[in-house]
């Protein structure tokens, strides 16, 4: 028989609606691509990070709920970032310079653009479904990065 090996490395950790919850996220985030030995795209990793746990605390979780980051990587693969909350809605990516269709935000506005930013530096990103509530994820392509 000949099977190749693989390793998956999965790394969570659930977070309280609360605003040092994100830095809290990116620094979790930070350890684990770094003990993975995966740090090529680590700024990358951390601005989506920062990104969907923002809109998953600022949209997606209802008082008193969390989210979950959950991190994993199989050698070979891509890194995938997800974020769990149990909010309802679902997130759109809005269009350079302008607002989603029927958000009703400016164009101008100070907010909003997250999805664009995580649309522009992951390799990947779409939303699942969860009971209740959605997973936002993105992916990064990790070119000769082998498990520690």
């Amino acid at each position: 028989m000949n099977e190749t090996m693989q390793h998956h490395l999965l790394r969570e950790r659930f977070y309280r609606r609360e605003r040092q919850s994100v830095p809290a996220a990116r620094e979790f985030a930070r350890a684990a691509v770094a003990d993975w030995g995966l740090g090529a795209r680590v700024d990358d990793v951390l601005l989506c990070v920062s990104e969907l746990a923002t809109n998953a605390l600022v949209h997606g979780v209802p008082p008193g709920r969390g989210y979950l980051l959950r991190l994993w990587w199989r050698e070979g693969g891509p890194l995938r970032v997800e974020v769990h909350d149990s909010g309802g809605g679902q997130p759109r990516l809005r269009e350079p310079g302008g607002a989603a269709a029927g958000s009703g935000v400016a164009a101008d506005a100070e907010s909003g653009r997250g999805l664009l930013l995580v649309a522009a530096v992951a390799d990947a990103w779409g939303v699942g479904e969860r009971d209740p509530g959605k997973i936002v994820w993105c992916e990064f392509a990790l070119k000769g990065a082998h498990a520690t």
